[in-house]
């Protein structure tokens, strides 16, 4: 029956013990403790309705004690200081809200009664502003609905109250960094309260994110596989009367147009005569047409010798400095009467 303070690094022996006790020295059961902001002091709720509030450093007597605070044989389910350090609220087990100046630790400073309480780990806090003190109530089951009840800490009228589930609303908190409040009720349910403007990160962190939808296999049965095709606005409109379409297209001047006859002589207009309309027409066509006469081969070859000695290019350019002075035998006359013998004369070679 002890309230004991210990340090994370050595676990297995605790640092210092406090000892609540009554009036004539009996020991009594603490059923709540809290350190207070700075850490100085560590304030207990007991059984008896006392509350006791020791100096850290001072574990044997109390530096503040205030007899009767709450209902005795009651559970004080908490206590909690506030930001400035100088004012203590309790949550007691005889329905009650009490808000206490440690300086004057004789009477409550306000009280709020009709809080029901079953739970003996009931939570109570303030608001990071130092404002409001909330905490929560107690039902039994389907008697109602557990509730968040605000109170204004200088006037201590409820302010605002919150209607969580129907169960007890057992243990809240209220972040002072992320300003959302934590509740857990007694069936389990925690919940996150917050403000879309003032609240920071948290739970707003998961609000943002979309609910994924469950994908069901069942889905695709019901789908219908059409072709493009089939749908209404590409099928092509049956023809109700032939006469009529007929007059229709009479009018149209692209359906009556009379074809054009087909070429019979030399392609024109852009149009190619059936004949002469490929590459190997043309070309038959144009060997029919050369009337190129090569039965004497030399002269076909000198066709081009005068254009040559004028104009040379592939060889003569290439020997100007180097070729001599060409000289020619001289033509006889039995050369020429060799050329004017008949062919069957000529000597063959």
């Amino acid at each position: 029956i002890t309230v004991r303070t210990w340090d994370v690094h050595t676990e297995k022996k605790h640092k210092s013990v406090f000892k609540p006790r009554s009036n004539k020295g009996k020991k009594v059961i603490p059923t709540c403790c809290t350190y207070s902001r700075d850490g100085k002091l560590i304030a207990a709720g007991c059984q008896d309705g006392t509350i006791q509030i020791w100096d850290r450093n001072l574990s044997v007597h109390t530096k503040f004690h205030c007899q009767q605070a709450h209902a005795p044989g009651s559970d004080t389910s908490c206590l909690c200081f506030s930001y400035d350090g100088v004012t203590l609220a309790s949550r007691g087990g005889d329905d009650t809200l009490k808000i206490w100046d440690i300086r004057n630790f004789r009477k409550p400073v306000n009280e709020a009664k009709g809080l029901t309480n079953y739970f003996s780990m009931t939570d109570c806090c303030f608001s990071p502003d130092d404002k409001l003190v909330v905490t929560g109530t107690s039902v039994k089951k389907d008697e109602g609905n557990g509730k968040l009840v605000f109170f204004d800490r200088l006037s201590f009228q409820k302010v605002y109250e919150i209607e969580v589930t129907n169960a007890s609303v057992v243990r809240c908190l209220w972040h002072p960094k992320l300003n959302q409040i934590m509740t857990g009720t007694g069936n389990g349910l925690a919940r996150i309260y917050y403000d879309p403007v003032k609240s920071h990160r948290g739970a707003k962190l998961c609000v943002v994110k979309s609910k994924r939808k469950e994908k069901h296999a069942e889905a695709l049965t019901q789908d219908y596989v059409i072709t493009p095709h089939a749908l209404p606005m590409f099928r092509e409109a049956r023809q109700r009367s032939t006469r009529k379409q007929l007059e229709k297209d009479r009018l149209d001047p692209k359906k009556s147009h009379k074809p054009e006859p087909p070429v019979s002589g030399p392609g024109r207009g852009g149009r190619v005569a059936a004949h002469g309309g490929t590459l190997s027409s043309f070309i038959v066509k144009n060997i029919a047409l050369d009337k190129t006469d090569d039965s004497n081969p030399r002269e076909a070859i000198l066709r081009h010798a005068r254009e040559a000695s004028e104009n040379p290019y592939w060889i003569a350019p290439a020997y100007t400095q180097t070729q001599p002075e060409p000289v020619f035998a001289e033509e006889s006359d039995e050369d020429e009467e060799a050329d004017k013998e008949p062919e069957w004369k000529k000597r063959k070679i």
